[in-house]
């Protein structure tokens, strides 16, 4: 397995905005029937209310990475432990990254390469802010923001609740669909047309041990002239297992400066 710089670049962009069946207990989650009666405001609290509790969570995570010019695919051991850390590790920790709410590091002994630092790359990219909740919200299938902070109107489309903001956002455009089953997301949409840059994330889910969790999530990026397409898929998931979060930059290694 070889990553490049800019693959690495990436693949950090999409893991991060942000960045999942062999549990025998483990089944897809087909939709629901929409209400066509439902509340906007009704809706959003129904996400809320239908959002994963746990303490830790743990298994393997397939990554298959299309950029166009190289295509690859990944598989690495991922640990969370819920509003804390993000722990992602390649077969023989040739690849690490740790996320905290604090920091964003991984580093590359392929390439005897290291990233140390906070979201802001990342922010500046989108051109909105984000952190650690944007990142934890992604990978469990909920919105990256957060809708009680904005009101919203909501229509019904293929399925789900569709959800818009009423106030134009002068940085991004944002769309939300809610499926109706669970009330998860399933698909979010962030945009800056005006600037070629587009962010789409599209959900398929499971129930493990009575628990809602994404199965897959097929993530588009759009940055210029760049295109990205990346499916993650959640493999062996296990709630609530003793984790511990090793992670060690290996001295010598040059740090990468993300421009």
């Amino acid at each position: 397995m070889s990553i490049t710089l800019k693959q690495a670049q990436r693949i950090g962009l999409v893991l991060l905005l942000g960045f999942i069946t062999s549990c025998k207990s483990t089944k897809t989650i087909a939709a629901g029937e929409v209400d066509a009666s439902l509340s906007t405001k009704k809706i959003i609290q129904n996400h809320y209310q239908n959002q994963l509790n746990f303490e830790t969570l743990s298994g393997r995570l397939k990554i298959d990475y299309n950029d166009g010019e190289n295509s690859q695919t990944v598989s690495v051991s991922l640990r969370m432990k819920k509003d804390e850390t993000v722990w992602i590790s390649a077969p023989f920790g040739v690849v690490k990254a740790k996320i905290t709410p604090d920091k964003v590091s991984f580093y590359n002994k392929l390439q005897n390469e290291y990233f140390d630092g906070d979201f802001s790359y990342l922010s500046n990219l989108l051109g909105t802010e984000l952190d650690f909740d944007k990142v934890q919200n992604l990978l469990l299938g909920n919105a990256v923001l957060d809708l009680r902070e904005e009101k919203y109107s909501s229509s019904i489309k293929d399925g789900n609740y569709g959800l818009e903001p009423k106030k134009v956002n002068d940085l991004f455009k944002i769309l939300f669909f809610i499926e109706p089953k669970n009330f998860k997301v399933s698909s979010q949409e962030l945009s800056q047309p005006w600037e070629n840059r587009f962010l789409k994330m599209n959900y398929q889910y499971q129930d493990l041990d009575t628990k809602v969790l994404p199965s897959k999530i097929g993530i588009e990026a759009l940055n210029k002239e760049d295109k990205t397409i990346i499916e993650l898929e959640y493999k062996g998931m296990e709630f609530g297992k003793q984790l511990n979060f090793p992670y060690k930059i290996p001295k010598g290694f040059k740090e990468i400066v993300l421009e």
